[in-house]
């Protein structure tokens, strides 16, 4: 079975300029886990979870330093802690977003789409042809297709 067959056609999507809070509120009264960000060409360029949002309330980690020979040396990455301020500090949706998400065409196989899903703990993967999203695929459609069709 191919994704095309399962996914959801026309998602919700935000854009980067979206307010952190106006994509929080989408996710909560929709009951989704995460939503594409597109720009106006509908190219897929983030992805923005719930665990995005929730970063914001994490704490700003401190840099661990030690002396070595009258000297500091930093045990933590500069640009991870730049990455956590800019999560933290999120007011639009760029900010907060995973740039650059997985993502899986239409014509993947949903073996493909569980093996990401099983290892990477995605929920939602967004479906892309020519660069442009064509729809997303989550957890809940690979459970479908377990069940018999309906019958009439």
């Amino acid at each position: 079975m191919l994704v095309k067959e399962i996914m959801t056609p026309t998602p919700i999507t935000v854009t980067g300029s979206m307010e952190i809070i106006e994509a929080a509120r989408l996710l909560l009264e929709n009951r989704i886990n995460g939503v594409p960000v597109v720009d106006d060409a509908g190219k897929l360029v983030g992805i923005l979870c719930q665990s995005d949002i929730i970063a914001q309330q994490k704490k700003l980690p401190v840099p661990s330093l030690f002396s070595f020979l009258d000297g500091y040396i930093n045990l933590s990455s500069m640009k991870g802690i730049e990455k956590e301020v800019r999560k933290i500090a999120a007011t639009a949706v760029l900010d907060a977003m995973t740039p650059d998400p997985v993502s899986v065409s239409p014509d993947s196989t949903i073996e493909t789409v569980a093996a990401l899903m099983v290892d990477h703990n995605f929920h939602t993967l967004p479906v892309v042809q020519d660069e442009r999203l064509v729809g997303v695929v989550g957890k809940e459609d690979i459970l479908r297709t377990l069940l018999p069709p309906d019958r009439e």
